[in-house]
């Protein structure tokens, strides 16, 4: 699996977190919301430190990490988080 943050999306939540360059996100799925990938589950996001990272990407000296325990919720997709203009917060975009 692959992990892509745009740099509109990276500074997004650099401005709304309060984030220093060399800080760490991490995306975790969480109970509740919805997503294509899995009924009943969604994405989290938190600071946080990597212990066994599946994959990690940097973006706007902004560090974002999924946990190996957390990538079987993305059946084989990958993940591209963007920010579209008119957006008022990232969106998760599940890709095979």
């Amino acid at each position: 699996m692959n992990l892509s943050v745009t740099k509109e999306a990276a500074q997004w939540y650099k401005n709304e977190l309060n984030l220093q360059s060399g800080e760490t996100i991490r995306l975790f799925v969480q109970y509740g919301g919805c997503s294509t990938v899995q009924k009943g589950l969604s994405l989290g996001i938190r600071k946080d430190d990597p212990a066994h990272p599946a994959v990690q990407t940097q973006e706007e000296g902004i560090n974002f990490f999924i946990e190996s325990d957390d990538e079987w919720f993305f059946d084989g997709h990958n993940l591209l988080v963007t920010l579209n203009d008119g957006d008022d917060f990232p969106q998760f975009n599940y890709e095979k």
